[in-house]
C-alpha cells in the first residue's frame, strides 16, 4: 500500500516538473523599448534577433520591438555606431539602452531624411560610415526626393532638321509617382513629370503583329486637341503576346533593398507583399534567388524552383530593415548570382526592389550607370521597381533601367503591383524584342515644323539609328508603345521656330526642296534586335494625313493624357489646353476599360485641377 502511494507522489512530482518545463519553453510575446543610454532618444531600426535562430525584428520610429521568444533564450541587440547588447529573456517586458562604440564614426550621416551629423573620432587608423539614428523624423515627411532634369522638346523646322530619332520607352514610373502626390493632396514637381511614360501606362488597341516580326506599326492623325491648326500624329507599337504557360523558364533574382531607409508598410512591408504576388505565379521551371544590401551585401537564398513556393515566400517574410544602403555592391552580386544559374534561350532577369536612396560605395547616378553598362552585355536583363516617398531617388532608378536594358515602374500601392508584377507578368518580365529605336523622316513638301512630345531622356542622334552598338529600350511580351508628334503643315502660320540674323561673315546657301510629288506626310524606319541576337533588322511604313479628324476612342483618350502631362508641367507648348478639356476628351475614350484604369485617370485629373492654385 504504501509503496503504491509513493508511486503516485512520484508520477504527480514528474508530472508536475514536465509541466514547468513545458512552460518554460513555450514562446512568449516580448515587447520593449531600445533607447540611447547618452540622450534616451528612441534607436530606430535596431536590429533584434533571438540568438541562434533566423526569428528577428527592427524597432520602429519609436524605438519599440515585439517578438516571439522562450524563457531563457538570449535576445541580441544591434544597430551600426551602437556596441551590441545581450539580454536573457525573463519576463515579456526588456527595455534595453544602447550604448555608442568605442570605434566612434569618422562620419555618421542621414542622406535624404533632414539632419546630418559628423562626429570624428579614429581607432587605429579605420573609418567607418554608417547611418545615425534619427528619432522622430518620418521619412515620408521628407523632402529630398531627386529627379533628373527635363529641357522639352521643342518645335523644329524639317528644312534643318528632316529626321527624328530615339529610343522606346515602355516605363511607366513617372504616372503612378503622380498619382502618389496627387492622392496625398500635392502637385508632383515639373521633372517628375515624364509625359510619354503617362501615355504607355495604359493599354491600348493596336493590332497585333503578324508576320515573322515581333513589332507591329499603326499610325494616324488627327486635329492637336490643344492647337487646333496643327496636327497630332500617333505613332503606335504593339509587341506579340506569349501566353504565359508558352513563355520561356525564368531565372530570377530578386534584389532587395532592406536599408534603414526602406523601414515602412509602403516600403520593404510592400516590396514583400508585392513579391509574394509574383512567386505565387511562378512555375515549377522557374527559380529565384533572392540577394539583400544594406550597408553590404549578401544572398539571402541560392536560387529555388517555383515549385519550392513556400520557402520563397519565407525568406521574403524574414527580411527586415535597417543600415546604410550600398546599393552598387548589391547589384554586383545579384548580376553574379544570376550569371551563375543563367538559363539558354531563357528569360534572365534581375528584379530590384528599392527607393534608390544608395549611399555607400557606388551611389551616384553616373557612377551606377557605368556599373550598369558593363554588366548588361551578359544577357541579364533588368526590372526597377521604386518604392518609398519622401526621399525617393527617381534620377537614379530611371538611370538604372535605361541602361540595364530593363524596365521601370513605380509601386505606390498593391493595385499597382499586381498590375505589373501579375496582370502584365509577360510584358514586364520577358523581352521579345530589345534596342528598339524609332527614326521619323517628314515629307518637307507637307510639313514645315514638328516636336516630339515626351521622350527627352531617350533622344538619339540621327547616325545612332544605324549603329547597332548602341543602346535603346526594349519591348516586352504583349507591350503598347505610343509616341505623339505635333505637326505644323505647310502654309499653316508657325509662331514657336524663331528666325535667326543672317550671318556676316560668311554666306548660307539657300538649299532649294525639290518635291518628290509625294503626298506622304512622313515615314517610320524601325530597329530592333532579337533578345539573343546583337544585329538589328529594319522595318519602315509611310503614312498619308488624311486631314480629317474621324480619330480613334483610343487616340482622344491617349491625346487626353498627353495633354494633361503638358499641363502639370505648365509646358510653352500647351496651347490652350485646360483641365476640363483634358476630362471631356478622356471621357470620349473609355469603351476600352475593363479593369478601370481610365475612369481613375479622370479623377486624377479632377483632383488635379483643385489643386491647382
Amino acid at each position: 500500500m504504501k509503496t503504491s502511494q509513493f508511486r503516485a507522489m512520484m508520477l504527480v512530482l514528474l508530472m508536475a516538473v514536465v509541466s514547468l518545463g513545458t512552460v518554460s519553453a513555450q514562446a512568449i510575446t516580448v515587447t520593449g523599448t531600445v533607447t540611447e543610454e547618452e540622450t534616451g532618444n528612441p534607436v530606430i531600426g535596431c536590429s533584434v534577433l533571438v540568438k541562434g535562430t533566423t526569428n528577428g525584428v527592427i524597432t520602429n520610429m519609436d524605438g519599440q520591438y515585439s517578438i516571439q521568444a522562450k524563457k531563457g533564450e538570449t535576445l541580441l541587440f544591434s544597430y551600426i555606431g551602437y556596441q551590441q547588447e545581450q539580454r536573457v529573456v525573463k519576463s515579456a517586458q526588456l527595455n534595453v539602452k544602447m550604448k555608442a562604440d568605442n570605434l566612434v564614426l569618422e562620419e555618421c550621416m542621414v542622406v535624404g531624411y533632414g539632419r546630418k551629423d559628423v562626429r570624428a573620432a579614429k581607432t587605429k587608423s579605420v573609418a567607418y560610415m554608417a547611418i545615425c539614428p534619427t528619432p522622430g523624423i518620418m521619412y515620408d515627411n521628407a523632402n529630398t526626393e531627386e529627379y533628373g532634369q527635363i529641357q522639352e522638346n521643342g518645335f523644329k523646322n524639317v528644312s534643318d532638321a528632316a529626321l527624328s530619332t530615339f529610343s522606346i520607352d515602355v516605363n511607366a514610373a513617372s504616372y503612378s509617382n503622380m498619382r502618389r502626390f496627387i492622392n496625398k493632396g500635392e502637385l508632383p514637381p515639373a521633372d517628375a513629370i515624364r509625359t510619354e511614360e503617362f501615355v504607355n501606362y495604359f493599354s491600348y488597341d493596336y493590332p497585333k503583329p503578324t508576320g515573322s516580326d515581333p513589332v507591329k506599326i499603326t499610325m494616324e492623325s488627327g486635329e492637336c486637341p490643344w492647337n487646333a491648326s496643327h496636327r497630332l500624329v500617333r505613332i503606335g507599337l504593339k509587341a506579340k503576346e506569349i501566353p504565359t504557360d508558352n513563355l520561356p523558364a525564368s531565372n530570377l533574382v530578386f534584389l532587395i533593398d532592406v536599408s534603414g531607409s526602406m523601414w515602412g508598410a509602403n516600403r520593404l512591408e510592400l516590396v514583400k507583399s508585392s513579391l509574394k504576388l509574383l512567386v505565387n505565379n511562378l512555375r515549377d521551371k522557374d527559380k529565384v534567388a533572392i540577394v539583400t544590401y544594406a550597408g553590404s551585401a549578401g544572398v539571402k537564398l541560392e536560387a529555388t524552383p517555383g515549385s519550392d513556393k513556400q520557402k520563397i515566400r519565407e525568406a521574403i517574410d524574414e527580411l527586415t530593415a535597417g543600415g546604410s544602403t550600398a546599393g552598387g555592391a548589391g547589384i554586383l552580386l545579384a548580376y553574379k548570382i544570376a550569371k551563375k544559374n543563367f538559363i539558354s534561350n531563357g528569360n534572365n532577369r534581375i528584379i530590384l526592389c528599392s527607393d534608390g536612396d544608395f549611399n555607400v560605395g557606388v551611389s551616384s547616378a553616373e557612377g551606377l550607370e557605368q556599373l550598369i553598362e558593363k554588366e548588361r552585355k551578359n544577357g541579364v536583363f533588368l526590372t526597377v521597381l521604386g518604392y518609398g516617398m519622401g526621399n525617393y531617388k527617381d534620377k537614379k532608378m530611371q538611370v538604372l533601367a535605361e541602361k540595364g536594358n530593363g524596365n521601370y515602374a513605380y509601386i505606390d500601392n498593391m493595385q499597382e503591383a499586381n498590375r505589373v508584377l501579375v496582370g502584365e507578368f509577360g510584358a514586364t518580365l520577358h523581352t521579345v524584342a530589345k534596342d528598339v529605336k524609332l527614326q521619323v523622316e517628314f515629307n518637307p513638301s507637307q510639313v514645315q515644323a514638328y516636336r516630339l512630345i515626351g521622350y527627352e531622356s531617350r533622344l538619339l542622334k540621327d547616325e545612332d539609328f544605324n549603329n547597332d552598338a548602341k543602346d535603346a529600350g526594349d519591348m516586352g511580351a504583349g507591350h503598347t508603345v505610343t509616341a505623339f508628334y505635333e505637326v505644323i503643315s505647310t502654309g499653316v502660320k508657325n509662331d514657336y521656330v524663331g528666325k535667326v540674323d543672317d550671318l556676316k561673315y560668311q554666306k548660307k546657301e539657300k538649299v532649294s526642296v525639290k518635291p518628290t510629288g509625294s503626298s506622304e506626310l512622313l515615314t517610320v524606319k524601325l530597329r530592333y534586335k532579337a533578345p539573343d541576337k546583337d544585329v538589328s533588322k529594319k522595318m519602315e511604313l509611310p503614312f498619308v494625313d488624311n486631314k480629317g479628324n474621324n480619330i480613334s476612342s483610343d487616340f482622344r483618350f491617349a491625346s487626353a493624357v498627353a495633354m494633361f502631362g503638358q499641363l502639370l508641367r505648365d509646358s510653352d507648348f500647351k496651347g490652350n489646353a485646360s483641365y476640363d478639356k483634358v476630362v471631356n476628351l478622356a471621357k470620349q475614350g473609355l469603351n476600352n476599360d475593363d479593369k478601370g484604369y481610365r475612369r481613375e485617370f479622370i479623377r486624377l485629373v479632377e483632383t488635379a485641377k483643385g489643386l491647382v492654385k
